[in-house]
């Protein structure tokens, strides 16, 4: 008797479901509609899950689970009796930095001085290549200034440990990546408001150090907790490695989800021409990294590195910044369009390089 195959049953369901979903959509049902594209989403995340092809998809399908219900249902997502939900958003940040620093210790900064070319190329395409774009986009968006600073926002964020999880899933060079993303994440708190000055002063008033502290209690303080607690933990508490990981990707679905409830009726205005700009941050940001390296003459493994690094920001951190301002609404929304939009390219990125082994050669290179 053949054995039921659950993840296959989930893909046969969920393809009749979008159809009805979209049939209800265009006879107004928007509230069973609702229902019907989050259990969509659910499914196809099930089944992808069964596929060791997809499984890289089954985090970004569970968000856009968030970002459905967001939209569908937001009053569930804004305020739950006294308690106004966006409260938890920076706590969630730093539930997920205090995550990135159990993972590192100070050996991993010795990467600095055995590949510095690499680590520099890595940070200054970084800090360079997206906040230009961010500017150029919010220049030509003609979004109100508060949005349009959320663009240049994003590109002034460094990046995250998606990037990182990309990098190992293409083959890349991850202890650069590692590298890369901890460096410029730990002086984040004096370059972003800098950057944010610089090229969003004009769309809002930006407050360098009070930005500056704030990112400071969102990064600076959780990873220099999580190096410590790294340090000083035992051997029995090894199960935390398994976890944070876990619980940083569903702190970053929720952050998300908050966001899009939040935003609702400003996304549902400009939701099209956001994603467009987003994407094209997003796309530009692989490519210019990738090349920029390629310039400097590093070898094809980093330049791959490079471009993930570039093209995948923090949109956590971005949301955080957002909140902190009071502008989670408006000044958050680019953030929570580009994460989502993030993790797709990225993964079909990632699964492109992943077939397209490095030759001996240039490994060796």
């Amino acid at each position: 008797m053949k054995k039921i195959n659950l993840h296959s049953i989930s893909l046969c369901i969920a393809l009749p479901l979008i159809i009805i979903a979209v049939f209800v959509i265009n006879h107004g049902h928007l509230a069973i509609s609702g229902l019907l594209l989050i259990t969509f989403f659910g499914l196809l995340a099930l089944g992808f899950s069964g596929y060791e092809s997809l499984k890289g998809y089954v985090f970004t399908t569970m968000i856009f689970a968030g970002v459905t219900a967001a939209l569908f249902y937001p009053e569930y997502f804004i305020q739950i009796g006294d308690f106004k939900v966006t409260t938890l958003i920076i706590p969630l940040i730093q539930i997920i930095m205090f995550g990135m620093g159990t993972s590192m210790s100070l050996n991993d900064f010795a990467s600095i001085f055995k590949s510095p070319k690499g680590v520099m190329i890595g940070v200054t395409a970084q800090l360079g290549i997206m906040p230009v774009i961010g500017f150029i986009l919010a220049k030509i968006s003609n979004f109100p200034p508060e949005i349009a600073a959320g663009i240049v926002l994003i590109g002034c964020s460094p990046s995250g440990v998606a990037s990182n999880v990309m990098a190992y899933l293409a083959k890349a060079n991850l202890a650069l990546s590692i590298t890369i993303t901890s460096i410029a994440t730990l002086i984040a708190p004096f370059i972003t408001p800098l950057l944010m000055s610089l090229l969003a002063g004009e769309f809002i008033e930006i407050d360098i150090f009070a930005m500056m502290w704030s990112i400071i209690k969102m990064i600076i303080i959780p990873i220099g907790s999580g190096l410590l607690f790294n340090k000083l933990r035992g051997n029995g508490v090894k199960w935390l490695d398994n976890a944070l990981p876990v619980v940083s990707m569903l702190a970053i679905g929720i952050i998300i989800t908050i966001i899009t409830a939040s935003g609702r009726d400003s996304l549902l205005e400009i939701g099209g021409v956001l994603m467009i700009l987003v994407l094209i941050h997003n796309i530009f940001g692989y490519l210019l990294g990738y090349w920029y390296a390629r310039i400097f003459n590093l070898a094809e493994q980093d330049a791959r590195t490079i471009a993930l690094e570039v093209g995948m920001q923090n949109g956590g951190l971005a949301s955080g910044i957002a909140n902190s301002l009071g502008k989670i609404a408006t000044m958050g929304l680019a953030s929570a369009v580009f994460s989502p939009l993030m993790n797709i390219t990225g993964s079909i990125l990632a699964s492109y390089w992943d077939k397209r082994p490095l030759g001996q050669k240039e490994k060796d290179d």
